[in-house]
């Protein structure tokens, strides 16, 4: 009986890990095909023109994802135009946390008028292969898709005027540049992201 104990803990403890693990820096993301909020599926292959890519995993209801919202607007306009696109997913299941089903997706979008893609990770299936585990949770990859830098936004996330270091927007400077973002890697801060068992 204690060895079966022991044997399912240690299952349980591997499983979980596996979970947690996805992109490191350096690694290529895969594409992926989402749904976004206009009835569209949305690949990065869309981005014909991207010099790199701002991936967001974020969702309706949370209050850390909330807090950012204004931020997020602000560095697809910032960047967008300089070839660094935001494309915000979704990744947390709507039958364990309604308020962040597609439709609400689409009334939030519309009425905080969102110039970016906003993504429905229906079934799951891209958040793990990136890792992400927090909403908002960051990945930005260079053109040719590798990853680049993963964590924060910035370092403050319940006041924007108290911002000290913005990483998103360093780590971008660093690549245009030619240079690795450093950090490359930051502690994400927000809600756990909501799935079953």
């Amino acid at each position: 009986m204690k060895n079966i104990l022991i044997t399912a803990l240690f299952t349980a403890f591997f499983a979980s890990l596996s979970i947690c693990q996805g992109y490191k820096v350096g690694d290529v993301a895969e594409d992926f095909s989402l749904k976004n909020v206009d009835g569209k599926m949305v690949s990065l292959a869309d981005y014909k023109n991207a010099k790199g890519y701002i991936i967001i995993f974020t969702c309706n209801h949370c209050p850390y994802a909330k807090m950012y919202e204004k931020r997020i607007i602000e560095l697809h306009k910032k960047y967008e135009k300089a070839g660094f696109p935001v494309i915000a997913i979704n990744p947390n299941d709507p039958q364990v946390e309604p308020e962040d089903d597609y439709d609400t997706m689409v009334k939030l979008s519309k009425k905080k008028k969102y110039p970016f893609a906003y993504l429905f990770d229906d079934g799951q299936k891209v958040y793990p292969k990136f890792g992400a585990t927090r909403t908002p949770h960051v990945f930005i990859l260079d053109k040719d898709k590798k990853v680049k830098y993963i964590g924060a936004i910035d370092d403050e996330a319940r006041d924007e005027s108290a911002v000290q270091v913005r990483y998103v927007e360093n780590a971008i400077a660093a690549i245009e540049s030619g240079k690795d973002p450093n950090p490359s890697m930051t502690k994400a801060v927000g809600c756990g992201i909501k799935k079953k068992g």
